[in-house]
């Protein structure tokens, strides 16, 4: 089993990136678990938001093989209880020994190839979160979909 998470930019707040840490660390121990970070562009003053996606969005499909399975977390996504994500995730395990790359776009979002390239939407909440947060939020409910796929006493339900 391998994960990757693609994100957008360096975490700023300490607070967030070691929560991150905490969970990256424990995800570790159930499947392999890479992270990606695109660097931040350059110069976005006065760059239209449509031009930062389409940049950001370059770089994301370069860090994408065909073979990936891509998963975007958006607000548009579709919603699940944790349960079903930790269901959706032990099926795409078992059905699949592709790499399920998960991915967190910046303050605009994401490119229209970015949308086009991905296989799955899931949507963590109705609400916006900042994208340094949403990274913390998903490392969460990845470990806690382990825990629960594991049999493990962190969920309650």
């Amino acid at each position: 089993m391998k994960i990757a998470l693609i994100q957008t930019g360096k975490t700023n707040e300490r607070h967030v990136s070691e929560g991150f840490e905490v969970y990256s660390s424990r995800i570790s121990k159930y499947a392999g678990f890479e992270v990606i970070t695109i660097p931040d562009l350059k110069n976005t003053r006065n760059m239209p938001g449509q031009e930062q996606k389409a940049k950001e969005g370059n770089k994301i499909l370069q860090s994408v093989s065909k073979d990936d399975y891509l998963v975007l977390l958006d607000e548009r996504g579709k919603e699940l209880r944790t349960a079903e994500f930790a269901e959706w995730l032990e099926k795409k395990f078992a059905g699949s020994g592709k790499r399920i790359v998960f991915v967190i776009g910046g303050p605009w979002g994401f490119s229209e190839e970015v949308y086009s390239r991905a296989d799955f939407r899931i949507s963590l909440s109705k609400m916006t979160f900042p994208h340094q947060l949403v990274r913390l939020l998903f490392a969460e409910q990845l470990y806690r979909a382990f825990t629960i796929i594991r049999g493990e006493p962190y969920h309650h339900e």
